[in-house]
């Protein structure tokens, strides 16, 4: 089934983006290289258009990003040979089984992460030696979307400096929430320089995108710990 141009696209700079990447076969690699690209562009807070009493509309533009929208959109031209692919890994990665509707789209991370399991996109990082936390949440901040029950299994954050040594560029890190009604507050990439880890994530206190060692952001949020998965090639 094709589907029509998403709003807000340019196929031009996507184009400019992937012959960046064409040659490198490390699906890492290419998401550092990618997410480099965006640092500085603005945060732009719900830059999707749909909810429960308005249509959903398919966006791609590369103009601005909440922290899953600069996930999301990082991940789809990683995996792409050109345009058209983008737009389909795009639609895939952000809506249960790519149907463009909003009850479909990946409200809430542990639901996007799941998901994006089931199609292949990215996979749990196994980490034997570091503990994991488990709590269960009903979802419930999403107005006009019905309540959903869900487990959280995370790395409870005293422990997260074990799990570093884990890491790998193009990582992805989502941030647990201590509310009982919301799994994950943010969302960010993981780039690793030598022992220093770093994220790249969409800010909004900063207002734009940006690059700081993932202990800084550790030391400022509260949170009951990390979730970490790694993109497939």
């Amino acid at each position: 089934m094709k589907h029509a141009q998403p709003r807000g696209l340019s196929r031009r700079r996507v184009e400019q983006l992937l012959s960046e990447t064409k040659h490198d076969r490390s699906a890492g690699s290419r998401i550092d290289v990618l997410s480099r690209h965006f640092l500085g562009h603005s945060y732009k807070p719900n830059p999707l258009i749909g909810s429960a009493d308005t249509v959903e509309v398919f966006t791609a533009s590369l103009d601005g990003f909440d922290c899953v929208t600069y996930i999301e959109t990082i991940v789809a031209l990683a995996r792409a040979s050109n345009v058209d692919d983008f737009t389909e890994w795009l639609r895939r990665i952000r809506y249960e089984r790519g149907r463009i509707q909003w009850e479909r789209r990946n409200h809430y991370m542990t639901l996007w992460i799941r998901n994006n399991v089931r199609e292949g996109i990215i996979r749990p990082v196994s980490m034997p030696t570091v503990p994991i936390l488990s709590r269960e949440r009903v979802l419930n901040v999403v107005p006009g979307l019905a309540a959903q029950r869900t487990r959280v299994k995370c790395v409870p954050k005293p422990a997260v400096p074990r799990l570093e040594p884990h890491l790998q560029s193009g990582d992805l890190i989502f941030f647990a929430s201590t509310r009982k009604n919301l799994d994950v507050f943010h969302a960010g990439i993981i780039v690793r320089d030598g022992k220093k880890v770093f994220m790249r994530h969409a800010s909004r206190s900063q207002g734009s995108v940006v690059e700081q060692e993932l202990s800084e952001f550790l030391k400022a949020n509260r949170m009951a710990g990390v979730i970490v998965v790694r993109p497939q090639g």
